[in-house]
């Protein structure tokens, strides 16, 4: 028995040093490309094709405003989030997530979309469909038509225009408090004397580059995704690109298309009943293009279309992400554990939305998953206490036998069934653990939610590791205690190997969230009051039992 539990025990921290691991890997990342690459200037990326309609402008390393004089810079904001347009395109180059501060400054936001490190933009724009015709696209220069800004209003807006080839885009872009969903609304008129066919784009660009984030980070998903109700979601991995074997669904009529990184999101969530292509691209060196197109038909003169979709900008928050769209929020990556993950995160935000504290939810998690695991614990217990008073006799019966274990283990089986005892009674409770507890593990790192959540005092971060090693030194003082209340195993080898345990065990938690930490403190102690109350209560029956038998 005991060496079922030792063997168990090992596999715990197999799956925990794994884990350490991948942390540390991604602790210094490598990055993805070489630094002699260059990043492309985010007014001209490659604009997607349809058909046979291809239009690519050139793509340089300048910034816009060098390369189009035109060029004027806009911000927009509302209570959660900084916005700045380029009047190039009239796209959205930089984007500010004022309620999430930066990995690196605290006293700074998170800098999601970014044109200045690296490249990371959202575009859209009307393609046509017609030779030596262009249409206003992420290359035309816009002009501001209008900008209102919040007042009394739950909403704003800010109207840029823009005329090409007698076909005008008129596009208004809503922003709502306290929300990090965009509204885009592209007016398309014919304003010529001819009729014209259209084609309506919308598009993310992204280099290659991570972003720092993800130094301190662990390793989650990093890469663009598509979902569709034929297919659901899709990740849509840079390699794949890059050798030309990513495969996606090529159409769809309700759906959308996106960035993830830890913690947050891109996507363009497109009207829904209208058929858009879908195309993932390498739109340049180090640079990368995901694209949804729709073709508007023919336009006749001063015949106008309207096309409308959402643009979230912002963190993977679950509730939010559900309203834009119902399967938006499989873009939270938990991995092969999703089916357990989901589930204990809203078990978890329900207790948060009672208690206000993602610290004391964890607790309350804890002890929660401890009383439903309490009839196997309280089971194992009862053959633990067992063990340990047939102790003596299990000597006896060695001194007895000797070296011929056949006998030995014929003779102890005998005696585990006239006791009542299970020899895998003390298995289970550990065995259950250890998808809790990497379930939990990735709900921690990939929920944003506890990003940057505060617990009780030096606690200020259930994300990332405690500060001091508080928990990490009192979860080791808790688990060698537990080991010294546990029957010592007869093999001496065993026995060296469970006081190491611990050691082990804490010294990776040292690097690990405070949030898991805590965890498995609280669950240490809840396990030591729970084997004593029960190796108490069961020891004077067990032992009455055993009299029975001399």
């Amino acid at each position: 028995m005991e060496f079922r539990r030792t063997i168990l025990w090992m596999i715990l921290v197999f799956s925990l040093f794994t884990l350490w691991s991948n942390w540390k890997t991604y602790n210094n990342p490598a990055p993805i490309n070489s630094n002699s690459e260059q990043v492309q200037n985010p007014a001209t990326p490659n604009v997607p094709s349809v058909g046979t309609t291809s239009v690519t402008p050139n793509a340089t390393k300048e910034s816009a405003s060098q390369i189009n004089p035109n060029s004027e810079k806009l911000t927009f904001k509302s209570d959660v989030l900084e916005l700045t347009f380029d009047t190039v395109g009239a796209q959205i180059i930089e984007a500010k997530l004022l309620k999430h501060h930066d990995s690196e400054n605290s006293e700074l936001p998170t800098t999601l979309l970014n044109y200045k490190d690296g490249l990371y933009t959202i575009q859209s724009g009307v393609l046509s469909q017609t030779a030596n015709k262009t249409f206003p696209n992420q290359a035309s220069v816009f002009k501001l038509v209008s900008k209102e800004e919040f007042k009394n209003s739950e909403s704003a807006k800010i109207v840029f225009e823009a005329e090409s080839d007698g076909v005008k885009v008129k596009r208004t872009y809503t922003l709502t408090k306290d929300s990090y969903d965009i509204k885009v609304n592209d007016e398309i008129i014919n304003i010529g004397t001819e009729p014209v066919s259209a084609i309506h784009y919308l598009q993310i660009t992204r280099d290659g580059e991570k972003p720092k984030d993800t130094v301190s980070m662990s390793n989650t998903y990093w890469g663009y995704a598509v979902y569709s109700d034929e297919e659901k979601f899709e990740k849509i991995p840079f390699s794949d690109i890059d050798d030309k074997s990513a495969d996606y669904i090529s159409k769809t009529t309700n759906g959308w298309i996106s960035f993830i990184q830890h913690y947050f999101v891109t996507a363009w969530v497109f009207e829904g009943g209208k058929e858009h292509h879908i195309e993932f691209r390498k739109a340049g060196q180090n640079l990368y293009a995901a694209s949804a197109t729709q073709v508007l038909g023919t336009l006749a003169p001063q015949q106008t279309t309207t096309t409308s979709s959402h643009l979230w900008v912002g963190p993977q928050d679950q509730k939010a992400l559900v309203k834009v769209h119902p399967e938006l929020n499989t873009v939270v990556n938990y991995g092969w554990l999703t089916f357990i993950a989901k589930p204990m995160f809203a078990l978890m935000s329900w207790i948060n939305t009672v208690i206000g504290n993602w610290g004391w939810t964890i607790v309350v998690l804890t002890i929660i998953i401890k009383l439903l695991l309490y009839p196997l614990s309280a089971t194992s217990y009862r053959s633990m206490a067992r063990m340990k008073n047939v102790a003596p006799r299990m000597k006896l019966l060695k001194e007895q036998y000797g070296d011929d274990k056949q006998k030995l283990n014929a003779a102890m089986m005998q005696l585990y069934r006239t006791e009542k005892i299970n020899p895998l009674g003390g298995c289970l409770p550990i065995l259950l653990q250890i998808p809790i507890f990497l379930t939990l593990y990735r709900v921690i790192l990939s929920s944003v939610e506890l990003r940057g959540a505060p617990w009780i005092g030096w606690i200020t971060d259930l994300s990332v590791q405690d500060p001091y090693y508080i928990l990490p030194i009192l979860m080791i003082l808790t688990m060698f205690l537990q080991m010294r209340m546990n029957p010592t195993p007869p093999d001496p080898t065993q026995a060296k190997i469970m006081m190491i345990m611990p050691l082990v065990f804490g010294a990776m938690m040292f690097f690990f969230p405070a949030g898991l930490v805590l965890y498995w403190t609280v669950n240490s102690l809840l396990s030591m009051l729970q084997q004593w109350y029960n190796t108490r209560r069961f020891t004077q029956t067990t032992n009455e039992k055993i009299l029975t038998h001399k």
